[in-house]
């Protein structure tokens, strides 16, 4: 599994976890930071893997 499934995979659970209504708010609150890390970091494999692909290509 390449990073990037491993962090949405993570994503995945954080969402499963938020949608629990019973979920206490300091828990929710350390959840979503640990989301935007998470989709923060994706973001920036996801760019870097689209450099390295239009590198591959040329010009």
């Amino acid at each position: 599994m390449s990073s990037t499934e491993q962090l949405a995979e993570r994503l995945r659970e954080i969402a499963t976890r938020l949608r629990d209504p019973d979920l206490p708010e300091e828990e929710a609150e350390s959840l979503a930071r640990e989301a935007a890390e998470l989709v923060s970091k994706a973001g920036s494999e996801i760019e870097s893997a689209l450099r390295e692909i239009a590198a591959r290509e040329g010009p």
